[in-house]
């Protein structure tokens, strides 16, 4: 049996299930730069996470079908908060800052980090996280690390696929191929993957699906 197979597509009544759970309002909450900010755990989230430029507000703003919700920065590091958003009434999503900081100074990055430790260990509401890597160049070991994070916090994590409309369907397998082996270390990793294209709209029925049946 294949190690972390691509999620399969959802049923008609899955479909419709992930669509009317994102087709309520979606709505920004605030940036938290400390713990003592967090709104208050009176609903289920997942958090996004992945190095800078993966994609992260192109893939939120698809999910929630809302141009602009997230915003993307065009300098990587940028987006130092942990943006809390809602999904009606039943769901925060939760966007990580991206990592990978090549021009954010040590103590910055320092900070962060402790924050986010903090918070993914400590957020009891926290169903499951999303690691976002893109399609073109599979695991790096930036992501290696938040995977890492996320094993010793003890946080379910599924792995998505982003940009996957950049990658020739010939190339596809031998990425595939790299991410498997990648999580195949990580005890917190779900055992299915999901590819998606925030442009073209793939993958994204299946997202809203696996999200919108989380307990």
């Amino acid at each position: 049996m294949l190690q972390f197979p691509l999620a399969e597509d959802p049923d008609a009544i899955s479909r419709e299930a992930g669509r009317k759970f994102f087709a309520g309002p979606s709505e920004f909450v605030k940036g938290v730069v400390a713990m003592d900010g967090l709104p208050s755990p009176d609903r289920i989230e997942v958090c996004f996470a992945g190095r800078s430029n993966v994609g992260k507000s192109s893939l939120i703003n698809a999910l929630t079908g809302t141009k602009g919700l997230a915003r993307a920065s065009n300098t990587p590091g940028r987006t130092q908060e942990i943006n809390f958003f809602t999904q009606g009434p039943e769901l925060y999503l939760v966007d990580l800052p991206g990592y990978g900081y090549a021009n954010a100074p040590l103590k910055v990055v320092e900070k962060w980090q402790k924050l986010l430790k903090q918070y993914l260990s400590g957020r009891q509401t926290l169903r499951r996280a999303f690691v976002l890597i893109d399609a073109r160049h599979g695991v790096k070991s930036v992501d290696d690390e938040i995977m890492k994070l996320l094993n010793a916090s003890a946080v379910t994590f599924q792995c998505v696929l982003t940009k996957a409309d950049k990658v020739k369907v010939k190339d596809r397998e031998k990425v595939l191929e790299q991410v498997r082996g990648a999580l195949a270390k990580h005890p917190a990793a779900f055992p299915e993957l999901v590819m998606t294209s925030s442009e073209k709209g793939d993958g994204i029925p299946t997202l809203r699906s696996i999200i919108a049946h989380l307990e």
